[in-house]
């Protein structure tokens, strides 16, 4: 897939697997330390070696006020792969950001794992968002994901028990779904404007996400690439 030309004040999908779609997050310390990578890697500024080679985040806290590259409005991990929706704040933002997410967390894993080579499965994936149902929609997709490891085949087969989803999707920690439904996870790393800009809040969102949950079929779901 060619990636668009990045522009200032857009938003992309952003996504990338494990190479041979291996695992990229054996434990919950690699989920947090991706978590913790997308905030300290936000900034115009190179992170220092200390922090990429495990470094305590007191040591990085006394640089210089932080220039974000990106807004991250919504993200998931899942076991093989991430998303990413991303407004780009600086030229080349995105590029930079994610080169810096692509080298840190590699160097971070393989340190921690024993292992050389690379992680990623190659460049990461972009895909401009640009129509309003895209922009209505891609959040549910994302947030969606973690169904796969709940109810295997639920994107084929609908969601039969929307209690059920519903009730997993808000015990999966490793999303932005908690902040966007009103309950603080991970409120630092992500950008409530689009949250608000689409929906008016946590209070709709959540209102028209568990309508979704229970007529998943009536709904255009975007398409990318099979990540599982």
């Amino acid at each position: 897939m060619e990636r668009p030309q990045f522009e200032n004040g857009e938003i992309y999908h952003v996504y990338n697997r494990g190479v041979e779609k291996r695992k990229i997050f054996l434990n919950d310390e690699n989920y947090l330390r991706f978590i913790h990578d997308l905030f300290e890697f936000n900034d115009i500024s190179p992170a220092g070696k200390f922090f990429i080679f495990g470094g305590s985040t007191s040591e990085y806290a006394g640089k210089r006020k932080r220039e974000s590259l990106v807004e991250i409005l919504v993200f998931c991990l899942m076991p093989n792969h991430y998303h990413l929706l991303l407004r780009q704040l600086q030229n080349g933002g995105i590029t930079k950001f994610m080169k810096k997410i692509d080298i840190g967390y590699t160097m971070y894993f393989n340190k921690k794992n024993k292992r050389v080579g690379p992680l990623f499965q190659g460049r990461f994936k972009a895909v401009l968002i640009d129509k309003q149902a895209q922009f209505y929609h891609i959040p549910y997709y994302v947030h969606l994901n973690p169904l796969e490891l709940k109810l295997p085949n639920w994107k084929e087969g609908g969601i039969k028990d929307p209690q059920k989803a519903k009730e997993f999707l808000e015990t999966y920690r490793w999303s932005s779904h908690l902040d966007y439904i009103g309950k603080k996870n991970f409120p630092s790393i992500i950008s409530t404007r689009f949250l608000n800009e689409t929906w008016g809040g946590s209070q709709k969102y959540r209102s028209d996400f568990n309508k979704t949950l229970k007529d998943f079929n009536k709904l255009d779901i975007y398409n990318e690439e099979n990540l599982d």
